[in-house]
């Protein structure tokens, strides 16, 4: 997934843009300024970003844009957080082995040893 895409769909008022364009199927920055405590100007930004990654498109109607959710792109994003949660669970699944495998091992793995490069130099 691209940084742009993880950059919009990370901010809370964005996702929650989508969310309002998805359930009332379109919307414009007056409509989506009425619903979230943020200005129309800050909306209208809001929707340029999500425009600029593909996520919504908008249609002229009489002096506003009519924003809708461009859901095969939204799916998309949606398959892409899938492989990326399933690649952290992964990871998180490894880390977990080797924390189990140090306490078990009584938490001295790859201890230092007593006699270190410095310490040798010094002699």
């Amino acid at each position: 997934m691209d940084d742009e895409l993880w950059s919009t769909i990370g901010d809370p008022t964005r996702r929650r843009m989508l969310d309002l364009l998805l359930a009332d199927g379109r919307g414009t920055a007056t409509s989506l300024s009425e619903q979230l405590p943020v200005t129309r100007q800050a909306i209208a930004k809001h929707l340029a970003v999500l425009e600029r990654v593909g996520l919504v498109h908008p249609t002229v109607a009489g002096r506003e844009k009519l924003y809708r959710v461009d859901k095969a792109q939204l799916g998309l994003a949606v398959v892409q957080l899938a492989q990326v949660s399933h690649d952290w669970d992964s990871r998180l699944q490894r880390i977990r082995r080797i924390a189990e495998r140090i306490q078990r091992d009584g938490g001295t793995r790859d201890a230092p040893s007593p006699s270190t490069d410095s310490d040798e130099g010094a002699r």
